[in-house]
């Protein structure tokens, strides 16, 4: 058996830190708080379940945080917890069985379910391995030793609006600074453009990322598919459609892959193009690296397909109906298209 020292950094979570801590006292054998500034009632609810509370002058630099709090352990293992995370009775009671190994294990992954993306983390790390986090915003700790996948999921639940601009600030402040980024901080800089509604600065930044040396596949092939999204935002569909071809050169087809190409076709009305590539999603392996949207997998193709060919092959389409039916039933898009099946 090993123990764990939750370890998490704060500011201004009284709304969300009770939640979670909640959680975590379940399994944790300790509990770490970091705070970097918070003017509401976080450290006092920290107080009521952290074993340490202790504060740090933020410094626009998470990973700085996040080593400090990790400094702090004293446990076998160190895992990492966000203020709006949320770990379910379920996962509670994996991580609960998985402290019970004799295990050589020196990073463990766990599913982080992040709106709508699925995708693995570091997350709970052998305290004598020193590991350390990188990336002054959206820091990440680069595993090493042996690794091992599990079936524990993490979710991300936000229970108020976050500033959306917070990241590109950081990421904007540190150029003015004279700041290099890295392949991982300008693909990752990218995305807040992208997010931010910046298209023309993030085709420039996904490009620039897209153009450096020894990238990471997945990232590779993210950054690909948001350079299409926003070349097709600012109505350059050809673009776009050819961008997505050039991935298929590189990699091997996502769903996620399929069905961005099959949109195109399907904005360009045509409807025999679009039908082709989202069948073909419906073929791809599940996706395990990188950020997964999930509803691709399925759930998108099927209900595109039975609105594409309810006039042509209704048999075909109400078949793709209840396929999307029996993956979500309560999908208001399902629910949507069960009338017209109905009459």
């Amino acid at each position: 058996m090993f123990t764990i020292s939750v370890c998490m950094i704060v500011k201004n979570e009284e709304d969300n830190l009770p939640r979670i801590l909640e959680c975590a006292k379940q399994f944790a054998d300790e509990i770490v708080v970091v705070d970097t500034g918070s003017t509401d009632s976080t450290k006092q609810i920290a107080k009521k379940f952290a074993d340490k509370v202790f504060d740090f002058e933020w410094c626009d630099d998470f990973s700085a945080a996040r080593n400090f709090a990790f400094s702090l352990a004293s446990c076998d293992f160190q895992m990492w917890l966000d203020a709006d995370d949320f770990i379910t009775e379920k996962n509670i009671l994996r991580i609960q069985s998985l402290k019970k190994q004799c295990t050589d294990t020196d990073v463990f992954m766990c599913k982080y379910n992040f709106f709508d993306l699925t995708y693995y983390r570091e997350r709970i790390l052998r305290r004598s391995k020193n590991f350390k986090w990188q990336g002054f915003v959206h820091e990440v700790i680069s595993p090493y030793g042996k690794i091992e996948y599990t079936d524990i999921e993490i979710e991300h639940r936000k229970t108020k609006p976050s500033d959306p601009k917070r990241n590109l600030r950081l990421y904007q402040n540190a150029l003015k600074k004279g700041r290099k980024f890295n392949a991982r901080e300008q693909y990752y800089y990218s995305r807040e453009l992208y997010y931010n509604n910046k298209y023309i600065k993030a085709i420039e930044g996904f490009k620039k990322f897209l153009k450096m040396p020894n990238l990471y596949p997945p990232d590779q092939l993210g950054a690909t598919l948001l350079l299409s999204e926003c070349q097709s935002l600012i109505g350059e569909n050809e673009t776009a459609l050819a961008t997505l071809f050039s991935a298929l050169q590189k990699f091997t087809p996502t769903a996620e892959l399929c069905c961005k190409i099959a949109y195109l076709f399907e904005a360009e009305k045509k409807t025999e193009s679009a039908i082709f590539w989202f069948k073909c999603a419906l073929e791809c392996p599940k996706q395990t690296e990188g950020f997964v949207q999930q509803e691709f997998e399925g759930l998108v193709p099927c209900i595109e397909l039975s609105k594409l060919l309810y006039t042509a092959d209704y048999a075909s389409a109400k078949k793709f109906h209840k396929q999307a039916e029996k993956i979500a039933p309560n999908n208001k898009y399902v629910v949507y298209n069960q009338q017209f099946f109905e009459n």
